[in-house]
């Protein structure tokens, strides 16, 4: 019998498998993990954010690879809202226009996906590990022993190089080199960086730094936290700022305001905070001629409005000088965390080695889709908003190959 093969359970391959079914397709799906949706449910244990909902030249703003406009053109944020309805799981939209399942949590979503495939007919077989090709098959490592498939079809949905323990360990990457496909190298996206800490700093990890702006700044044109640079307006190159919060964290810094201005920081550009986003340095220096001389600098902080984190890390980076860089904080960074902690990566097959319709060029009848794919977006519902997108694309071209 002829049968429609997926490889990977995320939410691009089961999105693939499902439309695969739809058109009538006997499909198997083979999944290396004990169970499917493993990264799916990790990213939900925090509330699963399923899209933005913004006009779409904003949303579409926010990736880089333009080849996934006419993808995302068809499944974009209201398409991902009604798919999430279909599933029983009714959803609503934050303050900052993250779409969320009133569920919260990822488990209710892929309860609900996993029954509808099974009904559709999909078949799911979960500890099948891909291990390359076998001549014109797929090899995989199963309970049973190794075990070849020779499907009519194959859409490839392998995710990228992060969270190994959940499944994307690119283990595929040199598979397909083997067989002509492009490979961009990996590069962490959607992650922290490493702050080397003074023991001070010990008692302020996991705590929140919010309401502050976190400039990504040109290094030629930041300035050091010495006595001598007092000046609290001084001219600093921009190249990205973001309202937010992060996390100090015994490693360094993390959260989401640090990963809204990642690319820049990950291609070596210097970070600075500006803690009095609501003062004027006029401002700041107006109260400060107001309070006591006298007065420790902590206490001035205080009263000046910082909280207790803000105020450690005005110490530990500007001690000398504490009331000078209120509004230009520079953190020194010792580069991002480690491809494996990112919550996503750039790089992966190539725009040049695929179809307009997701098939690798080198490999006529395979089809990719997912974090495999050489694209990068922020977090805020983005990578899985894309994920989706591509894998309903690759397998409704899969159907009609």
């Amino acid at each position: 019998m002829t049968f429609a093969l997926v490889i990977g359970a995320g939410p691009a391959g089961l999105m693939a498998a499902e439309e695969l079914a739809k058109a009538g397709q006997p499909v198997v799906v083979c999944e290396a993990k004990p169970s499917i949706g493993r990264k799916f449910l990790m990213a939900g244990k925090s509330g699963l954010n399923v899209t933005k909902d913004e006009p779409f030249e904003t949303f579409v703003s926010r990736y880089d690879a333009p080849w996934l406009r006419p993808i995302l053109s068809e499944f974009g944020p209201e398409e991902v809202q009604a798919w999430c309805r279909a599933l029983g799981q009714d959803v609503y939209t934050g303050s900052s226009g993250r779409v969320f399942p009133v569920a919260m949590k990822a488990s209710p979503l892929l309860r609900a996906w996993a029954e509808r495939l099974s009904a559709k007919g999909v078949e799911i077989r979960t500890r099948w590990r891909w291990t390359g090709f076998e001549g014109t098959g797929f090899r995989f490592d199963t309970p049973s022993g190794v075990q070849v498939l020779t499907p009519k079809v194959t859409v490839l949905a392998l995710g990228g190089a992060s969270w190994q323990r959940l499944g994307s360990d690119a283990a595929w990457v040199p598979w397909l080199r083997d067989k002509g496909v492009g490979i961009a190298p990996w590069k962490p996206a959607n992650m922290g960086f490493r702050v080397d800490w003074s023991p001070k700093m010990e008692p302020f990890f996991g705590q929140p730094v919010k309401g502050v702006i976190l400039k990504a700044t040109n290094p030629s044109s930041s300035t050091s936290c010495t006595p001598r640079n007092t000046n609290p307006r001084g001219v600093h190159e921009v190249l990205d700022e973001q309202r937010g919060e992060f996390i100090i964290s015994s490693k360094g810094l993390e959260g989401s305001g640090i990963y809204s201005i990642y690319k820049p920081l990950r291609d070596g550009a210097s970070l600075a905070l500006d803690l009095l986003p609501d003062l004027s340095a006029e401002e700041i220096a107006r109260r400060l001629s107001r309070m006591k001389p006298s007065e420790s600098a902590v206490n001035r902080l205080r009263k000046l409005g910082l909280g207790k984190p803000q105020i450690a890390l005005v110490m530990e980076f500007a001690r000398q000088a504490p009331f000078d860089h209120l509004k230009h904080l520079p953190i020194p960074l010792d580069g991002p965390r480690p491809l494996d902690e990112a919550i996503s990566v750039a790089g992966g097959v190539e725009g040049s080695s695929v179809t307009e319709n997701l098939e690798l060029r080198a490999l006529p009848g395979t089809f990719v889709c997912g974090e495999m794919l050489d694209w990068e977006a922020p977090t805020g519902g983005y990578l899985l908003t894309a994920s989706w997108a591509t894998g309903r694309w690759a397998g409704r071209s899969a159907a009609k190959a």
